[in-house]
């Protein structure tokens, strides 16, 4: 007996090692495999039952009611045109999804395995015959290809970066499809062509794809739209008959029976609803009302919580943008002399109740930010590229401008002075123009929420002491999305968010041929091939060492562009909802996952026992 317990976990590992020799083989060969990661292996095996951070046995049934802001006009969130309704994605699925607990894995969603090249040159996908869209019809080889070109031609600027390195796509037999990647190194391709929704060639081939549309389009997701009314509400219903609600990577998600969404004019609106019982849950993203703005009388009571969920995720980046194409903006003199004007010690300590962290990193709260002077393997990237890039990259660490009392603001008031003069700007009567033209500067902050206000106007003050006129300016969210979408703009508040595996999204974040693609999310216009050779290399990092240390080299770079003024950022999400909720106890790395939420039937008929009120229509 002794004996057979000393041997048994020997025998163990040997066949332990056998299967991983196996599953090894099989990505070598490009055998079907259930699951890929970016680097290494997926965290889970073949026959895994669910995610870790899930309720298996969770409730499903009931009503989340949800708010959001501003309104809608289309039901198409794949073009740049018009004001896509808040949870319509829940519509459509992808050939594969994303696992929450790990930087970047996916397993088979629309796809039962997927088949990968051994140089990742190109990657098969084998669909599911169980798969089907609402109407009844099954997804085919033939709904991946029309949905691949529809996205890549007629889709938002984003497909079209994304996809840039396709090179084709097959039929390879009515639920098998191969996509074929172009030269150079893209380990990223395959996950990201496995994130590709799929749309019903039935559907949209006879409809015009580019335009807004209010007419609920086919899906295949867990998921239907049941009523709505333009701008005000949308109201989604699950699907009984959701084809894969039993799949592994599904289990204990999309508990809700039905999500409703009402628009509200702006935040300060939406919470007031919120308190009164209009709707059930709010992610807080205004500090002030964090502080401040849920004493009332169902918090003491305990019939509303208020909790904080954290996550590793990166920052990103959150500031004010400038628009390089501006001729205002192009001295990086100028840019750099801005910052010192925005007092962010201020602002947290009289506007944030201190809750806030400096944002001085694109990647901010990972391993992903640059710390310190460049290190030998990020100097070796950098080298080839000194001449397009800015001296203080390889010299010195890039911090925000401080000012903790007023003595300190005045010094940064010194320091930007000197900045502009530099640049070629003046004092003349009390104003600040230019030595040659004598144009006063004078600029946009284009808002689209008043709670920008407050944080705008005393950067307006700040900037008045340097002689320079900077307006505020709000307007409604569809003017907002027009402008920004045409780079009409000064000044904009904006967030480039980031993940824990930077890729080919930062094409459109960067790149110089999307500095000049309409809808793109390069708001700053920068252009620069330095940039652009290091977005390239992040791309075809090899391997996590690899992308960690040319993610790091390209944040350095970004730094010292000064395309933004930075912001701040906390390392985790602040919501508050009505006790009427149940959530998994594990929280990912990714952080909390609401489609992971259900609604407790106890808690829910306690609320109403103990007179909660519902402005519900």
């Amino acid at each position: 007996m002794t004996r057979a317990k000393v041997r048994f976990p020997w025998r163990l590992a040997a066949v332990l090692l056998a299967l991983c020799g196996i599953l090894a083989t099989a990505l070598a060969t490009g055998a079907p495999v259930h699951g890929i990661a970016l680097h290494g292996q997926p965290k889970y095996g073949p026959d895994f039952p669910h995610f870790d951070y899930v309720n298996p046995d969770a409730p499903q049934g009931g009503e989340a009611r949800l708010a959001a802001i501003g309104s809608f006009d289309t039901f198409n969130p794949f073009n740049i045109q018009g004001q896509a309704a808040a949870g319509i994605g829940q519509l459509f699925e992808s050939l594969m999804t994303n696992s929450a607990d790990e930087p970047f894995s996916e397993y088979g969603l629309i796809a039962e395995s997927v088949e990968i090249a051994e140089d990742r040159g190109s990657v098969i996908f084998n669909l599911r015959s169980e798969a089907k869209f609402h109407d009844g019809s099954p997804i085919t080889a033939d709904d991946v290809r029309f949905s691949f070109e529809t996205l890549k031609t007629q889709g938002s600027p984003f497909f079209r970066f994304y996809y840039a390195n396709v090179a084709a796509v097959e039929k390879l037999g009515e639920r098998r499809v191969k996509f074929t990647f172009g030269a150079g190194d893209n380990r990223e391709l395959p996950l990201i062509m496995g994130q590709m929704p799929i749309l019903s060639k039935k559907y949209w081939e006879d409809r015009e794809f580019g335009v807004t549309t209010l007419e609920p389009p086919v899906g295949s997701g867990p998921y239907r739209i049941e009523r709505f009314e333009p701008g005000r509400f949308i109201v989604y219903q699950r699907d009984t008959d959701y084809w894969g609600k039993d799949l592994p990577v599904n289990r204990g998600l999309y508990n809700f029976g039905r999500l409703r969404y009402d628009y509200y004019r702006d935040v300060t609106v939406a919470l007031e609803a919120f308190k009164a019982g209009t709707y059930d849950l709010r992610a807080e993203n205004v500090a002030k009302h964090w502080a401040t703005g849920y004493d009332f009388p169902a918090l003491s009571r305990g019939l509303v919580k208020k909790e904080t969920f954290a996550n590793q995720l990166p920052s990103g980046m959150q500031g004010f943008v400038y628009n390089l194409r501006r001729p205002l903006f192009q001295d990086p003199r100028v840019r750099q002399a801005l910052a010192y004007a925005f007092d962010f010690e201020w602002s947290n300590r009289n506007l944030f109740h201190d809750q806030y962290i400096r944002t001085r990193s694109f990647f901010d709260n990972s391993e992903l930010a640059a710390r310190g002077l460049p290190s030998p393997e990020e100097r070796a990237i950098l080298e080839p590229l000194r001449e397009q890039l800015p001296p203080e990259v390889f010299t010195s660490v890039y911090e925000p401008p401080k000012a903790a009392d007023s003595g300190q603001l005045r010094a940064n008031m010194k320091q930007a002075l000197q900045l502009l003069q530099e640049a070629g700007w003046v004092f003349r009567d009390r104003k600040l123009v230019n030595a040659e033209t004598g144009a006063p500067f004078r600029f946009e902050l284009l808002i689209n929420e008043p709670t920008w206000e407050r944080i705008g106007l005393p950067f307006a003050r700040n900037l008045e002491r340097l002689g320079i006129e900077m307006s505020v300016r709000t307007v409604d969210s569809a003017q907002y999305e027009n402008r920004v979408r045409d780079f009409d703009f000064d000044m904009v508040v904006h967030v480039w968010g980031q993940s824990l595996s930077p890729g080919n999204e930062q094409r459109e974040f960067w790149s110089s041929v999307a500095a000049d693609q309409p809808g793109s999310r390069n708001l700053a216009g920068l252009k620069n091939p330095a940039i652009d050779r290091l977005v390239d290399l992040v791309i075809a990092a090899p391997d996590r060492a690899s992308l960690v240390t040319r993610v790091q080299a390209l944040d350095r770079a970004l730094q010292w562009h000064f395309v933004v003024i930075p912001h701040w950022h906390i390392p985790y999400a602040r919501i508050a909802y009505w006790d009427k909720f149940g959530y998994p106890s594990v929280i990912p790395l990714q952080g909390v996952q609401l489609n992971a939420w259900w609604i407790d039937p106890d808690k829910d008929a306690a609320l109403v026992r103990r007179g909660r009120t519902s402005g519900q229509p």
